[in-house]
């Protein structure tokens, strides 16, 4: 069964100044353990199209199921973890406090609480760190206490909504670095917002290229490029080929639109 599938899915949002056609005619499937990125222009619909499965959004047209449920029966049911571009650590709870704050509302045994901070934090390479506080910690580090709270509660699913898109470019890279390693240790499926071409390529299984508004899917790239990746490769043939896939699907978006 496919972790996320879209079927004609159709997003128009009702305002003032007339409707705003947020999605249009989404066809989609993401299977379990892919890493799926969403690339195109502001205002494409990337982001709407993560709140969907979040059950954040509803569409107004088509269907949309998250392992095999209606993205309202998955968010009760916690089938996801949620990162944001903004870390949005509370900073008056320590890092440990912050990746509890989930397991406490789930109601999670004390125990338990304890075990799974541990071993997130661990997943992270932030141990030691439990008891600092998001002020004491670079934007890097808070980012991967974001990612550790989200995966917390061990769902299968990871949305990442331009989680490095703040950051500059050694840290960005160091952490895609790790979240490639992540990845690989969890088997989570993914799916992954970004602006960045490279990033794009460099993470990815499968590449989903967006249009402008009204948002649709201009092309989806399976990526040819083993699991394990090494920064250089984004030197090889393989990777800048793919990268010039990514940019005409861009333009021919941006053409058509």
């Amino acid at each position: 069964m496919n972790v996320v599938s879209a079927r004609s899915l159709d997003l128009t949002f009702r305002t003032g100044d007339g409707p705003v056609h947020a999605l249009k005619d989404i066809e989609l499937d993401i299977a379990p353990g892919e890493f799926v990125s969403f690339i195109g222009p502001s205002g494409c619909g990337k982001t709407t199209f993560l709140r969907c499965v979040a059950g954040l959004e509803a569409p107004t047209g088509g269907t949309l199921t998250v392992n095999g449920m209606t993205p309202d029966e998955a968010r009760r049911a916690r089938a996801y973890g949620y990162v944001f571009q903004a870390a949005g650590l509370y900073p008056w709870r320590t890092i440990g406090g912050n990746i509890r704050l989930p397991l406490e509302i789930m109601g999670f045994p004390e125990a338990e609480k304890k075990r799974r901070v541990a071993e997130t934090l661990a997943l992270v390479d932030l141990d030691g760190f439990e008891k600092k506080f998001p002020w004491q910690l670079s934007g890097g580090m808070q980012q991967r206490a974001s990612i550790a709270r989200a995966l917390a509660f061990d769902a299968d699913l990871l949305l990442m909504d331009e989680p490095f898109g703040a950051l500059d470019e050694i840290v960005r890279d160091r952490l895609n670095e790790e979240l490639l390693a992540l990845w690989a240790r969890t088997g989570k499926t993914m799916l992954f917002v970004t602006h960045s071409i490279p990033e794009a390529v460099y993470l990815s299984t499968k590449i989903v290229v967006m249009s402008p508004r009204p948002g649709r899917i201009s092309d989806v790239i399976d990526s040819p490029l083993p699991k394990e990746r090494p920064l250089d490769i984004r030197d090889s043939a393989e990777f800048i080929a793919i990268a010039h896939r990514v940019r005409e699907g861009l333009r021919a978006g941006m053409e058509a639109a």
